[in-house]
C-alpha cells in the first residue's frame, strides 16, 4: 500500500483521481473510492489531482484517518474480485461497515 483514501471522499467521490491512475488501482464502492493496495505503484498522481484532498500517503495519516489503511486493506478482503483493473470491473456497490455507517456528508457531515 501507498495512498489510502479518507474521510474526505465519502459522499464527495469526484472521480479525477481514476482518470490520472496509470494502473487503474483506484475502485468505486458505493459512498466513497478505495485505492487497492496491493496494486497502487506509489506515483502520487491521484494526490495532486484530487479536489477534495482526500488521499495521502500511507505514512502521513494521523489520528482518526489512521484507520482508513485497515478499511482499504479490508475492502479488498471482502471482495477478492476486485483486482487486474477498476475499469473492468465497474462500481462494487459496497463500502466498508466504517464507510457505509460514516454520518452522511462525509468530511462535512
Amino acid at each position: 500500500m501507498a495512498y489510502v483514501i479518507t474521510e474526505a471522499c465519502i459522499d464527495a467521490a469526484d472521480k479525477a483521481c481514476r482518470e490520472e491512475c496509470p494502473v487503474d488501482c483506484i475502485y468505486e464502492g458505493d459512498r466513497m473510492l478505495y485505492i487497492h493496495p496491493d496494486e497502487c505503484v506509489d506515483c502520487g498522481k491521484c494526490v495532486t489531482a484530487c479536489p477534495n484532498g482526500a488521499i495521502a500517503s500511507e505514512y502521513k495519516l494521523t489520528g482518526e484517518l489512521e484507520q482508513f489503511k485497515d478499511v482499504a486493506v479490508e475492502f479488498f478482503e471482502t471482495f477478492p474480485h476486485a483486482e487486474g483493473g477498476a475499469e473492468d470491473i465497474g462500481p462494487l456497490g459496497a463500502d466498508h461497515p466504517v464507510v457505509a455507517s460514516w454520518p452522511s456528508g462525509g468530511a462535512a457531515g
